[in-house]
């Protein structure tokens, strides 16, 4: 068809077509895998989201039996694209996000009636959740580099080690955590960031999302940055204790990067993306940084260097 465009997709199943409707352009998002999730658990976290006046895409049409849902275009401007251009002050679109962030750990409605007039409820992010995804390391990574014998023995280390990890988390999981909080899921729309892809949102730590802006496999930069970013969060919070804050961010970033590391091998090797293997020594490196701060990885550390020599600083 003459007015409808394939837009570049993401790292799911999903396909994304751009409409053109005379005076203004909408997004399909088509989706025959997890169609619960990626239509109707979508459109339901945008519901909330927009509710607690966060932009996020309006739902037009769906056409639920059909495997699509027709949402507000927020156009093509990430703010990945905006702080990749020259003579940005990244810092200035860091505290918008910032601002933005805290506006979305402040929902506390996580209830809404979806467009098949059932309510959906925002889940829990649980502890077997953040092991089982920490585990994806393993199951694809681990098992592609490492021969048979010693793969069974990594993947045991590194179960209790990771289940230790998770069982020294200290803040409750109450705060709404979009899980793939990043500059590449937000986007500039009329002057104002919208917020994209919050299908696998979940009710879960304070640290995660943070963490998952910071240390972003997909944005390099320094860490002095990353501290002035981290700082400016801290700042903005009344009641929050910074040391058991700290801890979780240490913990949730390392067991998300262990996880992508593991979601970007499976990608190539099973979905034949392989554009995103490039991306792993970065986040080896953020892995690095993180594990050298926090005595509590000490067993971590020591497990990686013996299996992946050369990922991490040794000393």
């Amino acid at each position: 068809m003459k007015n409808i465009l394939k837009i570049k997709g993401d790292a799911s199943s999903r396909k994304f077509y751009r409409k053109n409707n005379n005076n203004y352009t909408s997004v399909l998002v088509f989706a025959k895998k997890e169609k619960f999730k990626n239509l109707l658990v979508y459109d339901s976290i945008n519901k909330i989201l927009n509710k607690n006046k966060i932009l996020a895409p309006k739902l037009y049409k769906e056409s639920y039996n059909k495997n699509y849902i027709e949402i507000q275009d927020f156009g093509n401007e990430t703010i990945f694209k905006k702080l990749n251009k020259k003579r940005i002050n990244k810092f200035i679109y860091f505290k918008k996000i910032i601002n933005l962030l805290n506006k979305t750990q402040s929902i506390k409605n996580r209830k809404i009636k979806n467009f098949k007039n059932k309510y959906y409820t925002i889940p829990k992010y649980d502890k077997s959740l953040l092991i089982k995804e920490a585990s994806l390391f393993c199951d694809w990574y681990a098992k592609k580099k490492l021969s048979r014998s010693s793969k069974d023995k990594f993947a045991r280390e590194f179960q209790k080690i990771i289940k230790h990890l998770a069982n020294n988390l200290k803040l409750k999981n109450n705060i709404f955590v979009h899980r793939d909080f990043h500059v590449s899921n937000l986007m500039l729309v009329n002057n104002q960031i919208g917020i994209i892809d919050s299908q696998d949102a979940l009710i879960g730590n304070k640290a995660y999302d943070v963490a998952s802006l910071i240390d972003d496999v997909r944005m390099k930069t320094s860490k002095s940055f990353k501290k002035k970013v981290y700082n400016f969060y801290i700042k903005k919070q009344k009641k929050l204790d910074p040391h058991k804050f700290k801890n979780d961010f240490d913990i949730l970033s390392i067991l998300r990067n262990l996880k992508i590391i593991g979601i970007f091998t499976r990608l190539a090797m099973r979905d034949r993306k392989n554009n995103y293997l490039k991306l792993i020594p970065y986040t080896w490196k953020l892995i690095n940084m993180r594990i050298n701060e926090n005595k509590i990885f000490q067993d971590l550390k020591q497990l990686l260097n013996k299996n992946f020599k050369g990922k991490l600083n040794e000393n």
